[in-house]
């Protein structure tokens, strides 16, 4: 049942440029083109554009961040946090969400056709950045008359995304709100990913990253999927959720899912292979660990900037702890950046970013009308 919140039902839209002989240079040096971005857009833009908000996704997420597909029951990914009278307030501001390059739910990447050979890039497809991916939303924003943003906002990936927009966008700007992120990966998140990458490319169908059209590599994706769950929630969640509850009466002595845990992790790996691309997963966590905005990177040169900043954290989110965010409001008040630091004394771990309504809520209306008010 929808929520009387809820904005409804909403569409998918899709940008295309880059086309017609004029691609997009990428970091690595390498072009690409035509690029396709979806993107959905909620509430509406005020007649002198200031209300517009850019709305930043996860690793596994896509432009569908709030409201309902037609015929669906399950909301988009942040629906808790976007629509009237919630955190990002759609009866105030104009909400946009994009898929980023290298994602597989509307944007080019991998899966998609190269047009140069009629068939899908497969790992042909470039090297792609965290500031490819900005670059490429920047061209959205430009289609959509927007000259300047009231904010950037997004937890995970996503808060890496908003602090690349400042890096290389500042002038674009009047706020940040990153969330449950990092100015760049420590050695430990980059291990994750590449365990994660290498359970992918161990699948005996990943067939080199040309498996379109044929059987997927579905255990291999399902199994990094099933890691990033792991590190996705807290010692304490787990044991609140699960504990040690077995899914029959006693043990079954094979090697079956006995635990309730175990079932959860299959379940959710095996759902992920349905709705996710497994050279999209390679391709992105890559770009992640590749993100470096430290040493005085997050500050673009020779460009002015005044832009506010809300970082938050979650005191239980271990796979971007809270020092990670400390980090960045430390190099913020460096340069005497307006910043406000909350760190929130969640359970849930990582996944609290989706999770802790109420006090998100609270942080962030606070901060947008003071922004919105401030310009």
């Amino acid at each position: 049942m929808k929520e009387k919140s809820s904005l409804g039902e909403v569409k998918l839209e899709y940008f295309t440029f880059a086309d017609k002989g004029k691609k997009m240079l990428l970091e690595s040096g390498q072009q690409l083109g035509p690029i396709t971005l979806a993107y959905e857009t909620y509430g509406k833009l005020n007649k002198e554009k200031t209300n517009a908000i850019l709305i930043v996704h996860a690793l596994s997420g896509d432009a569908h961040a709030a409201g309902f597909y037609k015929g669906d029951s399950k909301p988009g990914w942040w629906d808790n946090m976007i629509g009237p009278g919630k955190a990002f307030d759609t009866d105030k501001y104009f909400i946009i969400s994009s898929n980023v390059i290298g994602g597989c739910k509307g944007s080019t990447g991998p899966a998609s056709v190269n047009p140069e050979t009629g068939k899908p890039f497969g790992i042909g497809f470039p090297m792609i950045t965290i500031a490819d991916m900005v670059k490429a939303q920047k061209n959205l924003i430009d289609y959509l008359g927007i000259d300047k943003l009231l904010s950037v906002a997004g937890g995970s990936m996503g808060g890496m995304l908003a602090l690349q927009w400042f890096a290389s966008f500042p002038e674009r700007i009047h706020s940040v709100i990153p969330i449950a992120t990092a100015l760049k990966h420590s050695p430990q998140q980059i291990a994750f990913d590449e365990v994660g990458r290498q359970a992918v490319m161990a699948d005996p169908a990943w067939l080199d990253g040309n498996y379109y059209g044929r059987d997927k590599p579905q255990r291999g994706l399902a199994v990094a999927r099933m890691i990033g769950h792991i590190t996705y929630m807290s010692d304490k969640s787990m044991e609140k959720k699960f504990s040690r509850k077995l899914k029959e009466e006693k043990y079954s002595f094979k090697f079956r899912t006995d635990f309730e845990v175990e079932g959860y992790l299959r379940y959710k790996g095996d759902n992920f292979v349905k709705r996710f691309d497994a050279n999209s997963y390679l391709y992105i966590t890559k770009a992640m660990d590749y993100f470096d905005l430290s040493g005085g990177n997050l500050f673009p040169e020779n460009k002015k900037y005044d832009t506010r900043f809300l970082v938050i954290a979650f005191k239980s989110d271990w796979l971007y702890p809270p020092y990670q965010s400390q980090e960045i409001v430390k190099q913020l008040k460096s340069r005497h950046i307006d910043v406000t630091y909350c760190e929130i004394p969640s359970t849930y771990g990582h996944d609290a970013f989706l999770l802790e309504v109420h006090e998100q809520t609270r942080l962030v209306k606070h901060f947008l009308l003071k922004t919105y008010n401030s310009i």
